[in-house]
């Protein structure tokens, strides 16, 4: 087939129109093509009045070969790669030894997934509940502000993805197209089949619940095995090498290759690794607050005059500021049409997050607006992180009435430093529920003197950015994991053979896709490490 890259159409086209572009692009006639078909679709917003869909098309005609020799030079005509996956392995038929994944998020779920596929039969331990009973506890925090500390945002199957806006997209380098497997995997579970094609895909938290039971159930039939309520308490390691693990119910399972795919907040399990001489190493992370606008307004900010349309959706944005003071203040997990939500995993703690549907038909649209810091911002070794984050968040608990409501402020009154006492035209979509306040000692000075001055220069671009009615609700302290256990080149801890350090929790991703890429990444390492120990 030929890829044809860069066909632009105006927003409205007719579809006739993918047609005749692809028709003259190539020079052929009607009786030449075959069939068409879309690779991906974005589109060019940066003229609000004359918006521009760019598509790249995979097509076959009776002229593939001579096609491709005539335009050898045109950059925009190319042979269509073999994007296929390609199992790296598969299991011996002597295994004897099951493989284990730690955690049931993106990362451990595409690792299972892909260690099954290649006839590994793994073991898969999850903390928390199966994603509907998961649902259930979490939907009866925000409501009724009853916490399960082991069931919740952070914790189930599914991991914290679950609840979000469910965004496919990422920005990490995939030359290999394991992406384009985690797609075609959830297509397969019961997504959509346009998360294959266009720039930006979603999913929603509804959708995503469905599908990773769809998931979940093509291991169990390849011979997997998934326990939920399974907590790891401990790890067994003999001369630097992991040779199994005790579950908090005293049970003892055995193996010495184990992924660990636990995501950023499984801090209990920080400790016990660190605590058990794994190699551990502080990292960079950010703390912030959620900021929620009138979905109307961002659209109309993005699009103009065509705000509200249907191949657009409800629109987004990415915004980053270098602020004097030499701080960095970025948009994060950009939720279009959704809510903020209540995300914490521990007790007296207040963590936000957003969460969309797929629809992204809600009233506000909210992001994450975080300040980066490092750790000589929280001296104190590898876990300092931790107790950063708890410091900030159980500070929230306080501020929001000590019942897991959060604290909050008009952006407005943010700018002047002063207490909030009502609300303006943006409605608090954050459950528990919000108290208003002053968001000034929520966060370090640096911090709030830094997201102080990013506010007014985000709205140059945004504009409405900055309105004094905009709310802002605190804190967002879970970004990323604070903590990286180092690996080698095998994808293994430094100092713990057979030990697979995975996902956000390791410090090697950021959001659903990253994960499950470096679940299957994962998953292929522990597949050939087992096959040359079996030799």
């Amino acid at each position: 087939m030929i890829r044809l890259s860069n066909i632009k159409l105006p927003l409205d086209h007719p579809e006739a129109a993918i047609e005749k572009a692809v028709l003259d692009t190539l020079g052929i006639e009607k009786a030449d093509l075959k069939d068409i078909h879309v690779f991906r679709r974005g589109y060019d917003a940066r003229k609000k009045t004359n918006i521009w869909l760019i598509y790249t098309l995979d097509v076959d005609t009776q002229l593939n070969d001579r096609l491709l020799e005539k335009f050898a030079d045109h950059n925009q005509v190319k042979a269509t790669p073999d994007l296929r996956y390609h199992f790296v392995a598969e299991a011996p038929k002597t295994l004897t030894e099951r493989p284990i994944v730690i955690g049931f998020g993106p990362c451990g779920l595409l690792a299972a997934l892909t260690l099954a596929q290649m006839g590994y039969k793994p073991i898969v331990l999850e903390r928390g509940k199966e994603v509907r009973e998961r649902t259930k506890d979490t939907f009866g925090f925000w409501r009724k502000k009853e916490l399960n500390t082991e069931s919740n945002v952070q914790f189930g199957e599914g991991g914290a993805g679950t609840f979000s806006d469910g965004k496919l997209y990422s920005q990490v380098k995939d030359p290999k197209q394991y992406g384009r497997k985690v797609l075609s995997e959830f297509v397969a579970a019961g997504a959509p089949e346009e998360i294959m094609y266009v720039s930006k895909p979603h999913i929603g938290t509804f959708r995503l619940v469905s599908m990773v039971e769809q998931m979940r159930a093509k291991i169990v039939e390849l011979g997997g095995e998934i326990r939920f309520s399974s907590k790891v308490d401990d790890v067994h390691l003999e001369d630097g090498q992991i040779t199994g693990l005790t579950l908090s119910t005293g049970e003892q399972l055995h193996s010495k290759h184990i992924a660990l795919a636990i995501g950023h907040s499984a801090r209990d399990t920080f400790e016990m690794l660190f605590n058990k001489g794994v190699y551990i190493e502080a990292k960079p992370f950010s703390v912030g607050f959620r900021i929620e606008h009138e979905q109307s307004m961002i659209d109309k900010a993005r699009f103009g005059p065509n705000a509200g349309n249907k191949i657009l959706g409800a629109a987004d944005y990415k915004l980053v500021h270098h602020c004097k003071n030499g701080r960095s203040v970025y948009s994060f997990c950009m939720c279009p049409g959704g809510t903020v939500v209540a995300a914490t995993s521990e007790e007296k703690r207040v963590v936000t997050n957003g969460m969309s549907q797929y629809s992204r038909n809600e009233r506000n649209a909210n992001s994450a607006v975080v300040v980066g810091i490092d750790p000589n911002d929280y001296p104190g070794g590898p876990l300092a992180g931790i107790e950063f984050q708890r410091k900030l968040e159980s500070h929230a608990y306080v501020m929001g009435g000590e019942n897991y409501d959060a604290p909050a402020q008009r952006v407005g009154d943010f700018l002047k430093n002063k207490p909030s006492t009502e609300l303006g035209q943006v409605e608090p979509s954050f459950k528990p529920g919000i108290k208003l306040t002053n968001l000034a000692d929520a966060l370090p000075d640096f911090c709030i003197e830094a997201i102080r001055e990013a506010i007014p220069a985000f709205n140059k671009k945004i504009k409405g950015f900055a309105l004094d009615d905009a709310l802002l609700t605190g804190v967002e302290t879970r970004t990323s994991a604070p903590i990286c256990i180092k690996r080698n080149d095998q994808y293994q801890s430094l100092n713990t053979q057979g030990l697979f350090p995975a996902g956000e929790g390791a410090g090697y991703a950021g959001g659903i896709m990253s994960a499950a890429i470096d679940g299957i990444k994962i998953a292929e390492a522990m597949a050939l490490s087992i096959n040359a120990s079996s030799k």
